[in-house]
């Protein structure tokens, strides 16, 4: 069966072209609320963890269930700013999956996927700039990108591949059921259980690699760290870059996959 809602905003028809109360959206209307919905997680996000890290920060220490639920409620507002344009992807990963499942045009994915990468870029430059005075006086280079990107606990790749993509085969496993069916989560609540949903995935299972589970959240930070002229900063660790790509794309391709199975397989009996 299709599913028509996608982070629960049922703004798509069957070939995803955007609308709200019956006005169809512009491609270039869907690729600019996947920039800006991506740029404001990423000022939030990276925002939250600048709060929670650097050692001038009123917030130094906060903790992770800080992190958890400050990043899921970033997902949140970002998707109730933008899911009744684009759909509130904000992730080449699900872009990716739902365009392999049948859900999404295919020739939206280049655009969609551009997009959220150079909002990543921007909304993490955006929450540098916020913070470059403490960033500045940050004597850690490793504090300096981990506030912008991921890294795992113990370095061990083919594991944090795992890691990544486990827990966005639930992130889209989640979302997919959370708009299916007799679940009948209305539109309006739909982005907060979504950002629920993002607390639990890093509460659970964020403690290894920081629970990247969306390639632009990582790629576009990373890239903010090795262009911007940040005091004192190290490498951006590009040999780890491409776990929280190629994890989380994964992840989402299963995600679908085993939800549809199991939808499938239900209906059936």
């Amino acid at each position: 069966m299709t599913i028509l809602s996608f982070f629960i905003f049922r703004v798509f028809q069957k070939n995803f072209k955007g609308y709200k109360e019956g006005v169809f959206m512009t491609t270039t209307a869907m690729y600019l609320a996947e920039f800006v919905g991506t740029a404001l997680l990423l000022l939030l996000g990276n925002g939250i963890n600048m709060t929670l890290s650097l050692r001038k920060s009123f917030g130094k220490g906060g903790g992770w269930s800080v992190t958890c639920i400050g990043w899921g409620m970033a997902v949140t507002m970002s998707a109730y700013l933008t899911g009744w344009v684009s759909g509130a992807h904000l992730n080449p990963a699900l872009s990716i999956a739902m365009v392999l499942s049948g859900r999404m045009d295919a020739a939206l994915l280049p655009g969609y996927i551009i997009a959220q990468i150079l909002g990543g870029i921007f909304g993490a430059t955006l929450a540098y700039l916020a913070y470059k005075d403490l960033m500045d006086d940050e004597p850690e280079a490793g504090t300096k990108l981990g506030v912008f990107s991921t890294g795992p606990a113990i370095d061990h790749k083919p594991w944090n591949v795992v890691t990544e993509t486990i827990g966005t085969a639930v992130l889209v496993i989640g979302i997919l059921a959370i708009g299916y069916g007799a679940n009948g989560v209305s539109g309006g609540m739909g982005p907060f259980l979504v950002g629920m949903l993002i607390c639990v995935i890093g509460m659970a299972l964020g403690g290894a690699t920081g629970f990247a589970i969306n390639p632009a959240r990582d790629l576009g930070p990373r890239i903010a760290h090795a262009i911007l002229p940040i005091k004192g900063k190290g490498s951006s660790n590009w040999q780890y870059a491409w776990v929280p790509i190629v994890g989380p794309i994964i992840g989402a391709v299963l995600g679908v996959v085993i939800f549809d199975l199991f939808a499938a397989a239900c209906v059936g009996i």
